[in-house]
């Protein structure tokens, strides 16, 4: 079995502008710009690489901040940059076959499934995953603590020989990393050393956030569901129990309703569902304020998906009238 280290970097556009305001056919944290790949054999032999531009279709200016960052510029983008499909088309041409992913942090394979349903195809052949940190962490007694990348090296004496916030040398140091554990190992008590870090949440949580939990052990999606809709909510504040409202699927196994406590108003609460490696289903629960950004999202959603009222017919004038 082959390891494909992956790294990537992706666009978001600024809070408050227009393409912020965009409603796209489905929630992404970030738009893609560039992926980075690096073949890591079973025996810890870093092997080829792998690297391509994406020309973003949505959020086609790049972020201030993003720009500085990758030090990529729209015009290399526009020029160079692939279109997704196409990029994602040669990245799994050059993986060739079965692998496993390994990644410096939750957020890229969840970026790479959120782009894949965003130009309507389906993540599906992405089967097997690890956050290397998790391995890292549990291998080297750093606890719950997530290291930067730059940290991690300088812990296992790895000098920086590639740019550092580019997908490629990102993933190219990830790889020496990944090449100093025991991998296997890493993987078998893996599910451990998820549980061991805050519920298997990374990072500080998303704006408007005020509560998160995981569930674990769920049979299918159905299961996974109905233990949600059964899950009695209350109010942040008093306690009060929460009825919850009709559940709003969004793509990526996501789901969405508002709950409302009559002293304190409502909340949302968003769930998202992950396959575990055991094949089991994990549930992800968040509470939002319900004057977040996120609540007003699934206003939007709510209305868009009431039916419109049909018109009443004006009936015709009969002749005894």
């Amino acid at each position: 079995m082959q390891y494909i280290v992956l790294d990537m970097e992706w666009n978001q556009p600024w809070p408050g502008s227009y393409a912020a305001k965009k409603v796209l056919p489905v929630e992404i944290h970030g738009e893609i710009i560039q992926i980075g790949a690096v073949r890591l054999l079973e025996n810890g032999t870093v092997a080829d690489e792998f690297q391509v531009l994406v020309r973003p279709k949505y959020y086609k200016k790049l972020n201030s901040r993003v720009s500085k960052l990758t030090g990529l510029r729209d015009a290399t983008l526009r020029e160079e940059g692939l279109p997704f499909p196409e990029a994602l088309e040669r990245f799994r041409k050059w993986i060739g076959g079965e692998c496993v992913f390994l990644t410096w942090g939750f957020d890229d394979i969840m970026i790479l499934e959120d782009n894949i349903l965003l130009h309507d195809d389906e993540p599906d052949w992405i089967t097997e995953w690890y956050n290397a940190q998790m391995i890292f962490n549990a291998q080297t007694g750093c606890g719950t603590s997530q290291k930067a990348l730059s940290s991690a090296m300088e812990l296992l004496g790895i000098e920086p020989s590639r740019p550092a916030h580019d997908a490629l040398g990102d993933a190219y140091h990830t790889a020496l990393i990944c090449s100093r554990l025991d991998l296997k190992r890493g993987i078998a008590e893996y599910a451990q050393a998820l549980r061991n870090h805050a519920d298997g949440f990374h990072g500080n949580p998303p704006e408007g956030c005020i509560g998160r939990a995981v569930f674990r052990g769920y049979e299918d999606k159905a299961k996974a569901i109905d233990a949600m809709t059964e899950l009695k909510s209350h109010c942040p504040q008093c306690g009060a129990p929460m009825p919850n409202g009709a559940w709003i699927a969004q793509e990526g196994r996501r789901y969405m309703t508002m709950a409302s406590c009559p002293e304190h108003g409502r909340y949302l609460i968003r769930i998202r569902l992950q396959k575990e490696t055991d094949g089991t289903l994990r549930v992800s629960r968040l509470i939002y304020e319900g004057a977040s950004d996120a609540a007003q999202k699934f206003d939007e959603l709510a209305a868009r998906r009431r039916p419109a009222r049909r018109r009443r017919r004006k009936r015709k004038p009969t002749e005894d009238t």
